[in-house]
Formats: C-alpha cells, sequence, structure tokens
C-alpha cells in the first residue's frame, strides 16, 4: 500500500494547520482547484506548512473564482528535514527550475546557490527557485520544504559547512575508479552522517577552486563516470548514489 495518498491534491499553506481551522485560499490556488482540478464541495485536499504535519481538508466553494479550505483531521505526523545539504553552481532559468524541483524530490534538505569563477547566472530569482522547491514539495508527499540559504562565494559556503559534515565534491577530473567504494571509505554507511554534495557550473571549476575545496578536511572528490554531464544532470546522478550508500534510501 503506499505510503502517501495521491489521489488528492497537496496544498503548501502559511496558516497554522488544527481541526476546524478554515484556510481563505489565494487566487492561483482557488484557480487550480476548481478550474484546472474540477474538485467540487467537500472534495478532499492535503495541506501541509512544514511545522503540523500534513490535514486533510475540504473544499468550500464561495463562487467561480474563489473558495476556503476547513481543516478536518491529521494524516500524517510532522517530520524533520534531510540532513543533506546541497550546493550548486546557479543555471540559466528553465534549468534551474528543473534542478530545483529534482534536488527536493532526490532529498536534499538545505539548498544553497554557490557562486564560483565560471557560474553563468549569478542574478537568482529566489522567489521563483522557492516557488519550484514548493511545488516539487506537493507533489512528492514531501512535509518539510528545505531550506533556502543565501547565495554565498565558494569560499565562504565553505567555511559555513560544518567541519563534521561529509563534502561530496563532483569532479570530473578525479580518479576515483568505484565512486560507491569512496563514498564506503570515507563514511560508515551504518552510521548516519551529515551530508553535503557540492556541483559545480558548466565549466567545471576553476583549478584554484578545486584546491580550495579539497582543501577542506572531510571532503571526498567522486568522478560520475567516462562521460561529461551537464550540472543538473550531475545533480541527480550524486544524489542518487549519496542516498543509495550513505543517506536515506538505504
Amino acid at each position: 500500500m503506499a505510503a502517501y495518498d495521491f489521489t488528492a491534491p497537496r496544498l503548501h499553506v502559511a496558516g497554522d494547520l488544527f481541526a476546524g481551522a478554515a484556510l481563505p485560499l489565494d487566487r492561483a490556488q482557488a484557480n487550480y482547484l476548481l478550474n484546472v482540478l474540477r474538485r467540487q464541495p467537500d472534495d478532499p485536499v492535503l495541506l501541509f506548512n512544514g511545522r503540523d504535519g500534513e490535514w486533510r481538508a475540504g473544499l468550500v466553494p464561495s463562487g467561480r473564482k474563489s473558495a476556503h479550505l476547513v481543516v478536518d483531521a491529521r494524516t500524517r505526523p510532522q517530520t524533520g528535514r534531510p540532513d543533506l545539504h546541497y550546493l550548486f553552481a546557479p543555471l540559466k532559468s528553465a534549468r534551474l527550475d528543473y534542478l530545483a524541483q529534482k534536488a527536493v524530490e532526490m532529498g536534499a534538505g538545505t539548498i544553497r546557490p554557490v557562486l564560483t569563477r565560471r557560474t553563468q547566472g549569478e542574478r537568482l530569482n529566489t522567489e521563483r527557485l522557492r516557488a519550484n522547491m514548493i511545488e516539487a514539495a506537493e507533489q512528492c508527499g514531501i512535509l518539510a520544504v528545505p531550506e533556502l540559504m543565501v547565495a554565498a562565494r565558494l569560499d565562504a559556503a565553505l567555511v559555513d559547512l560544518a567541519p563534521e559534515r561529509l563534502l561530496v565534491f563532483c569532479d570530473e577530473d578525479a580518479a576515483i575508479a568505484d565512486p560507491v567504494a569512496a563514498l564506503r571509505a570515507a563514511a560508515d554507511p551504518g552510521r548516519p552522517v551529515p551530508l553535503a554534495v557540492l556541483v559545480g557550473p558548466e565549466g567545471g571549476f576553476a583549478p584554484e577552486e578545486r584546491t580550495t575545496i579539497m582543501e577542506r578536511p572531510n571532503t571526498v572528490a567522486l568522478s560520475l563516470g567516462p562521460r561529461i554531464l551537464r550540472a543538473d544532470t550531475a545533480m541527480v546522478a550524486v544524489l542518487a548514489l549519496v542516498q543509495a550508500v550513505l543517506g536515506d534510501a538505504r
């Protein structure tokens, strides 16, 4: 039996969730439920806010373009964010949308843009980035939207990582024939370890940046195979690998 109810739409809301609460919908949410999904009065909708778990609510239309929800009962208790940081060099907008969505789906609990010498898109639309993260959480049954940290230069982002956090650095020049063995050598798969993953820009890291990264203790460089991957593809590949060997997919 599926762990989540995928038959009912899920919405992220800002308000507190408790039995009997009446929550107004903004115009976009009302249009989505009433006109796109054509939900009927009292059709169930699942709600979450990142604090109070997931709740079932009933839809109460008040016209063709407006509605509110009445909260009924909690369906799942709140869970915390995964202890996995995803650090990335920003990409151009369309691929950045994909990256934000897939990072959430793959279990990142903290997402941070990192500015490097070869970063192509330093001007970030953080509202759009967060909207894509919320949409992914709505669709995938996730209860805690990842934290979106402010963008930082590479050296500052590395300093902010706690020393005990294992940093997995995607480096196409890494002399790693077996990335699974490298991860198992870096940390004990039987004991949870705080994790961070760093993926660079399309042009890769500059030589001096590679040196700076590898000077950080508790860092392992991984090659993802014989092919050069696009940054958004590399993100999915490395997060799947890390989650399977050391993360919550074991």
